[in-house]
Formats: structure tokens, sequence, C-alpha cells
């Protein structure tokens, strides 16, 4: 019998998972979970263990709970994966007998999962299964599932039980008529359909079209319906060496893609076997081989950090859906349930440039988000006192804040979290995200229908929430920076440069509308009753704003007061396996100058050009020892910058520490579902870092930063519909030009010029990194 669906054999390409360790079980359900960015699976056994947490999830569907205080959290799908094997009345499990073989492997540049196991019971059966699963990226309904069985060195009667377990907090009910649309489908499908009402708003079907195969299959099914399980049981006699395999095909759709859902649903599982199980795998794996063509990064000279960058990839691709613009990707994506779905500035400050220039549909699609959930922000700024949009430092489906009032922290202490009402930053975050989208791509429709809105009111906001005080500088006070240790502070210095970028680029995305579009402006300016006066404002706050800037020191204060907190030095406390809030307690790291995460170095990455070099410089030597990296989005960043400047050493620390935040769970919350906006630090850190592509307004800067041991960094890169084949090796840089139109491009320290589709260009310098360039056409 053949596979359904191929698995490489390259091991850059594999996570790999030997024998079985029931303690890991939890991280390894986040780290091989699948999706396809509309509904997602941890990687739970097929047949459950004792610390199994088997979760489905489907993006922007979110339980709401009614108990006062308590906040959205991401539904549980009924879990569809559940087999159980019966070897003549012998249930097969890990716990019995003896395990021969046990493997798993995700098999990332197809997008599934495999699981070998081949496993002898007491009384000396010899059973090998062979089992996979997939969210179709070529179907974002669909997931499929295969199990083969095969006995070794026995014949007998087999049993299989494939179940959906459902939620205790689903309502599930089966189609009236679903006994006599059995009896009418082919002998070997059978679809199972139920609705279920979420407790809030969202109606889902679900349907399961199951068939088994074997060589002569002269068995019995049967369907047994529990109150919250619904089995399908199969039956058949095996020879020695003969294979049976079990097809299921899942069909999920929700409320917002049909409004005749159970109906759907069945039909589309049914559809399955009539277009062929293996030309549904074929389609979703060549799917995903065409994704990775426009975004695998290739690092030759280091494998581990190769593997470490395909897992990146490989979430942050399945964790995208450019079809749906009214959801977006929370800070653990579809695999797990940690910070319960919930979406942060991680997804624009550190996720999107990864889906900007690799698959500029996605970040729009995420964006589109922030516009559909616009009127919410409005409605938080109102509420709060303040004018434009303030977009939540959490939120669900509905866009409005879901922040927790108040956490536990380890020790039991209960601490009221503020960020919800101060850290503020995020609006400017979404602001920023929406120009470079724009900037990348020159999506103008998307400025005129999107963007400029969120511009504007987002600039609005700003202009409201500070005061231009005495002094004549624009304070904003009572914010919480990136750096979460220290809250309730004036004048952050990251909140305030974001909140100045935020005012000046609001005012320059109404005058090019004004200028490009005027029919579009009038409608939008008379609607939001934006003034040139007040325009003229948010430029005049911009240039009053207090950023803790100290010219004799080229630094920042990270906000005021910083400077006078008491001094901790990190080293003293390594090595250590806790943050540091754990360590020194919530109220104590308010006192000290220890960072969180990146702050003002984040502001130093985001707004590069703003600054020069001696500046970028002072501050990265001045925080770099003050943080202690308590957030997985902070290596990264210090990788990305500490590359920049030219400290391949510490770069290399710090690249190693991001790219085995989920790999070796150096964290230690693995469990709950992987880091996306880590991984997408990652990838920003080899591009904009170590390979220094620096995006300008109109040219593509190159200036690498290569590691030692490095022998080439390769990668596809997209700028307004242009395809850049970037390749950086020593001695050289040498990028291949597709797409429309020509670009303008700068390599090294070599002088812009413009680039030809159709052409490569190759910059060759001296291995000692002298400044001696020399770029050339090498059609």
């Amino acid at each position: 019998m053949a596979r359904t669906v191929w698995c490489t054999s390259d091991p850059l390409w594999l996570l790999r998972e030997e024998g079985f360790n029931l303690a890991r079980e939890h991280e390894l359900e986040s780290l091989l979970a699948i999706s396809n960015g509309y509904v997602g699976n941890r990687a739970s056994l097929a047949e459950g263990t004792p610390l199994s947490s088997p979760a489905t999830f489907a993006a922007g569907v979110f339980r709401h709970p009614q108990t006062p205080g308590s906040t959205p959290q991401l539904l549980i799908l009924p879990d569809w994966t559940g087999i159980r094997i019966w070897i003549e009345g012998y249930l097969l499990n890990m716990n019995e007998g003896h395990v021969l073989e046990h493997q798993r492997v995700l098999d990332m540049l197809h997008g599934a999962l495999w699981r070998t196991w081949r496993h002898r019971d007491p009384r000396g059966r010899e059973t090998s299964i062979l089992g996979y699963r997939l969210a179709s990226i070529a179907d974002r309904h669909l997931l499929l599932q295969s199990v083969t069985l095969k006995p070794e060195n026995y014949s007998g009667t087999v049993q299989l039980e494939a179940s959906i377990e459902l939620p205790p907090d689903l309502d599930p009910s089966l189609p009236p008529d679903w006994k006599t649309r059995r009896n009418a489908e082919r002998p070997n499908v059978l679809p199972l359909a139920f609705r279920m009402q979420a407790p809030d708003k969202h109606v889902l079907a679900f349907a399961v079209a199951g068939q088994l195969l074997c060589s002569r299959f002269d068995g019995k099914r049967e369907v047994i319906i529990e109150e919250r399980r619904i089995v399908e049981r199969f039956t058949a006699s095996l020879e020695r060496g003969a294979e049976c395999q079990l097809l299921r095909a899942v069909s999920i759709f929700t409320s917002r893609d049909t409004n005749n859902l159970p109906e759907h649903a069945v039909d589309h599982a049914n559809s399955v076997f009539a277009c062929g199980f293996d030309a549904l795998a074929r389609a979703h794996s060549l799917g995903w081989r065409e994704r990775w063509e426009g975004a695998d990064v290739q690092v030759e000279g280091d494998d581990e950090l190769q593997s470490a960058l395909r897992f990146s990839t490989y979430h942050l691709i399945a964790a995208a859906n450019p079809e749906d613009p009214r959801v977006s990707i929370g800070a653990r994506a579809l695999t797990g349930e940690a910070y319960k779905g919930h979406v942060f500035w991680d997804t624009e400050i550190f996720m999107l440039p990864f889906y900007i220039h690799t698959y500029p549909a996605a970040a729009r699609a995420l964006l589109s988000y922030r516009f559909h959930t616009l009127d919410a922000a409005r409605e938080k700024a109102r509420s709060a006192g303040f004018r434009g949009a303030m977009y939540p430092w959490e939120s669900a489906d509905s866009g409005q804040e879901t922040t927790p009032r108040a956490v536990i922290s380890p020790n039991g202490e209960i601490i009221p979290v503020l960020n919800g009402d101060m850290e503020i930053h995020i609006t400017a975050d979404v602001a920023f995200a929406i120009w470079q989208y724009w900037n990348a791509t020159g999506d103008d429709e998307f400025l005129r229908s999107t963007g400029i809105e969120i511009m504007l009111e987002t600039a609005r906001f700003w202009a409201s929430r500070g005061v231009l005080e005495q002094d004549s500088r624009y304070h904003i006070r009572h914010v919480i920076g990136p750096d979460e240790y220290h809250e309730n502070v004036d004048d952050n210095a990251y909140t305030n440069l974001m909140a100045t970028w935020n005012l000046r680029h609001g005012a320059a995305a109404a005058r090019i509308v004004q200028s490009r579009w005027p029919d579009v402006w009038g409608e939008l300016s008379a609607r939001l009753r934006v003034s040139d006066e007040e325009i003229e404002l948010w430029l005049k706050f911009a240039d009053a704003m207090f950023t803790g800037f100290n010219p004799e020191t080229d630094i920042f204060e990270q906000f005021s007061g910083y400077f006078g907190k008491e001094p901790i030095d990190l080293k003293s406390f390594e090595p250590r396996s806790a943050a540091m809030d754990v360590i020194l307690g919530h109220h104590r790291i308010q006192q000290t100058n220890v960072v969180k995460q990146a702050d003002v170095v984040m502001a130093m990455y985001l707004l590069w050009n703003d600054f020069a070099a001696e500046i970028r410089e002072a501050n990265f030597q001045y925080y770099e020892p003050r943080t202690g990296h308590g957030s997985s989005l902070s290596p990264a960043i210090h990788a990305l910058v500490a590359a920049r400047l030219g400290n391949r050493s510490l770069a290399q620390q710090y690249l190693r520490q991001a790219s085995e935040i989920d790999l070796s769970n150096n964290m230690g919350n693995a469990a709950g579902g992987v880091h996306a906006a880590a991984m997408g630090g990652l990838w920003q850190a080899i591009v904009f870092g170590f390979a220094g592509v620096q995006p300008e307004d109109n040219c593509i800067a190159i200036m690498p930063n290569m590691l030692s041991h490095w022998r080439r960094i390769s990668f596809p890169f997209r700028w307004r519909n242009r395809l850049l084949r970037v390749s950086v090796e020593p001695g050289s840089i040498h990028v291949g030009v597709s797409g429309d139109g020509e670009i303008k491009l700068r390599l090294g320290n070599g002088s812009a010029f413009v680039a030809s589709p159709g052409h490569d260009y190759r910059a060759e310098f001296e291995c000692t990194g002298s400044n001696s360039w020399q770029h050339g056409d090498t059609k």
C-alpha cells in the first residue's frame, strides 16, 4: 500500500523526537503542532496519555466566559485525533508490553506530522503502526489523518476505534437524518456531522469522513453516539504481514464562512474521497513547497541554526491565513492555550516583517484585522478620555481590551495588571506596521481604503494622550514601556519616540492621500473631521516631544528617574533558571535598573536611520548589560542590533539564545504553545542583522555582518512587486532581481544603483572587512 504523502529524508527539514518521555508531552504537543492559519492542532498522541493536552483551535473563535473579570480565550474544538487499536481484544498502549520503536517526526518541508510505533504486546504479538496528520494549506477547512497498521508476526482480529471527543462547553447536535445519510453513502465512507453553538456567538460545523482500506475487508463498521463522544468502530480479520489503513478527513467551518454550516461541512468532508485522498495530500505538500520557495532562509555552515530557522519559519507559515482579514495571530499562534490566544504587539512588530517580505497577502490580512477592530480602539480611547484610536494591549475577536486585571505570581502573590491601561505603545506599533507594509509593497489601495484611517486616528490619539507642559515639552505620563518591570512611569523613551514617529507619519500619510487622491481625502477628512490645523498640531507636538536624550552621553534615559534606580549586577545572578522579577519579586524589581527586554534598544532598531551611529552604539552598550531578557522577544533583537554594530561575538550569543527558546524550552513554558514573536524576531535577526538588509524609502541596502564560521546566507526577499534572491558569502554579495520594474540597490558601502529585473548583481570586497567594494552586473 503506497504512502499517501511523502516525507523528506533531509534531517535539516525534520524535527525528530525519538522514544517516549511522558514528562515532555505537553511541550512536544506544541513544538510538533500542525496548522494552516485557519485551524491548528496540537500533536497529542492518538491514543492519549495521562499528561496529554489535546486541542484543536480555529483562528478567531473565542469562548467568552460570563464570569465577571474573566477574559475571552480560544475555544477548544472537539478532539478529532483519537484512535485506539485492539489486537484480539488487547488494547495497544505505551504502558504495557514493550515499545520496540517509537518516533515522531515533523516534516517541515511538507507540513505533516509522522509517527512510527512498533509494539510487542504481553503475548508476544508485534504490530507496526504508521500515522500522520496534516492541516491542509491548499484547503484550509480540511484536516487529514491516516493510520496504517500491520501485524508482523501474527494473524488475527483487529479493531480500530476512531473517536471525536467533545469539550464540555459546546452544545452539539447531529442532523436528524444522519442515519439515512450514512446508509446512502459509498460503503467505505461514513460522514459524521454536528453543529456546535459556542457560549457567546460562534457557530461551528464539524464533519468527519472515514474509510478503512484493507486487502480484504470482511469485517463490520458501527457508530456509537455517547453524550460527549462519537465513536466509529471498525473490526477486521488480518493476515500476517497484511496492511490496513484508516483514512479520516475532518472538515471545519465557522459562521464567518457560510450560513449553511452542517450541510456544507458534510459535503466538504464527503468530497474528500471523491477527489482522492492522495491528491489532496499532494496538493497540501505542493502548497508547502511553494511557500518555502518564497520564505526559506539558508545558512550554510551551521546545521543547528539552520534547523532552528526552518522550525521558526514553519510555524510562521503555519500561523497565517491570507484569506481571512478578520483574524490575527495570537502570541502562541494556534499551538497552545497560553495567553488565551490573545493578540499583542508581537504580531505587528515581531512577526509582520516576515510576512511583508515573504507573503504580502498574509501581511495585509493581518493588518486588516486592526482595521476591522478600529471602532473598538476608538471606543477604548473615548472611554479613557482621549481622542482617536487607542488599541488594546491584548485583544481577541472583537478588538476590545482583554488584558486581565490581575494575575497570580509563581510565589502566590496577587499582582494587579496595569498593562491594559498603560502599555499604550501598541497604538504606535500598529501604525508603524501599517506604514512598513505600505512602504514595502506600494499597496496604494490598502493605504487609501484601510491604512490611512488607522494612521490618522492613532496620531490623533497621541495628540490627546500627552500634555504640553510649562517646560514647553510634550510629556506622556503614566505608561508602561516594553520594559514591563517598571510600571506607571513617565516619558518612557520607546513610547515617546514611537509616538513622535506616529504623529509625524500620521501627518505625512494625510498629505500623501490629500495630494494623490483628493476625492478620498475629501470624504475621509469630512467624516473624521480632520483639519489642516489639527495636522499641524501633530507636528508641533512631535517637535516638542520629551525623549530623555542626553546629548553629552548620547544616551536616552529609558524613563524619567531610571538613572536613579538601584544598580544590579546581572552577572552575579548567573547561572539562573528564573527571570529576574521572579528572583527579586514584583515590588523589588521596580526599584532596580534591571530591564526586562529590549526597550531603548528596540527603538534604536525600529528607528535606525533616525539616529547617528554613535547614538545607536552608546545606547546598546549602556542597556545591554542591564537587560535581564525576561521576555522571549528580547534575545533576537539584541542579536540583530549587536550584529549591525559589528559585535559578532555578542550577536552570536544572543542568536543562539533566540534560536533555542522553544527547541530547548529555555523559557520553561513551551507547553503553552510556541513563541511566535520570537520566531519572527529570529528571522529578522538573520535577514536584517547578519545579512544586513536595510529597507529604505526608495532603496534596498545590504551591509552583511556574517559570523566567521558561516559559508553563505541566502534567502528570498520581496520588495514592491520585485523578488530579490539574496546570497551573502564571505567576500561577496549576490542579488538576483525579478518582478515588475527597476529597483534601486546599495550593496555594502558602495553607491546606490538601479537594478533591472532579469539581471544578477554582485558586489565583492576584501575578506578583511575593508571598505573596498566593487559591484557589477553579472547578467
